[in-house]
């Protein structure tokens, strides 16, 4: 089996997460009926009960599952079907006894960004009504209902666009090609580690819409306002790194700008969620290669307005 990431729980213990086989379908099995079995009664039983290791290599054949490995031992395992642009996120299971330690996030986490390295747009789930902490649980993923029958909820996502930046200047590239998609009113959350590149594809976003002053991160006056030297929107940089609440974004009068400006929020994720109903999400990851300075930019679309926008993304 593949790994396809590897990090430490709170308790110091090893959390592998692998990409199982359909030789490894009987042991899934028995682990996503062991998890749905420790779940409380509803009617009808979630068929996942009586799931069989015929069914679950089917549906790693047809697709792939992430498996969650605690020092070697079978803890949780999710299983992904994929259908052209659209995937289906199934079968969510950790064994009793490895709950509440962000296993399943961290599985989830690893589909989806299988997900969108194969080009896939959205991702969809069945939740049943009776569990509401598991609905708010996805909710707080990013998922949204979209329909409901019956007990079941269909909640989905978008995915992110992923675009590679080898260096610098294709960072800044990314940016000035993004500007074309910008108009006044849009709100952008950017997120990444310390030197990932958030302040130099604003530098880039700048130059493409055409605004004065220099771009620089505005850590120690926590926004900078740019005016546009060719009649469009202006930018407004804000730093969010030392504001603990929206209330503290709040206080620095944004609203004031937010709908003739384009207002891009560095670590605001958590924070900046509220400036708008419609947003753009901007992560930017290193490789884990510190000799290689490739970046992978990540543009999540939230909202009506940036859903319909999707196909310009894809074209940076």
């Amino acid at each position: 089996m593949s790994v396809l990431a590897e990090t430490l729980l709170g308790d110091g213990r090893r959390l592998r997460i692998v990409e199982p086989t359909p030789a490894d379908a009987a042991e899934l099995c028995e682990l996503i009926r062991e998890a749905f079995g420790n779940r409380p009664v509803v009617d009808p039983p979630p068929p996942a009960l009586t799931e069989t290791p015929e069914k679950v290599a089917a549906a790693l054949a047809g697709g792939f599952g992430v498996l969650a490995l605690v020092d070697d031992a079978p803890a949780g395992v999710v299983i992904v079907s994929v259908d052209g642009p659209m995937a289906g996120i199934h079968r969510v299971s950790v064994r009793p006894g490895f709950q509440r330690q962000g296993i399943a996030s961290a599985m989830v986490e690893v589909a989806i960004e299988l997900l969108t390295a194969r080009g896939v747009s959205a991702v969809e789930l069945v939740a049943r009504e009776e569990f509401p902490q598991v609905v708010s649980w996805w909710r707080r993923h990013g998922f949204v209902e979209v329909d409901r029958e019956g007990t079941s909820i269909t909640l989905a996502r978008q995915l992110p666009v992923r675009l590679a930046a080898p260096t610098a200047e294709d960072t800044q590239d990314i940016g000035r090609r993004l500007a074309s998609v910008l108009r006044a009113g849009d709100v952008i959350i950017a997120s990444g580690d310390l030197g990932a590149g958030k302040t130099t594809l604003t530098q880039g976003l700048g130059a493409g819409l055409g605004v004065t002053g220099s771009i620089i991160s505005p850590t120690f006056v926590l926004s900078r306002v740019h005016p546009s030297g060719v009649g469009g929107p202006g930018l407004v940089h804000v730093d969010a790194y030392r504001l603990g609440s929206f209330a503290e974004l709040e206080d620095l009068d944004l609203e004031i700008s937010l709908d003739d400006s384009v207002t891009l929020v560095e670590w605001g994720a958590g924070i900046a969620e509220g400036l708008a109903d419609d947003y753009l999400e901007i992560d930017i990851r290193r490789t884990l290669d510190p000799e290689d300075e490739t970046r992978w930019i990540f543009l999540t679309p939230i909202g009506e307005r940036w859903t319909a926008a999707r196909a310009e993304l894809e074209a940076l």
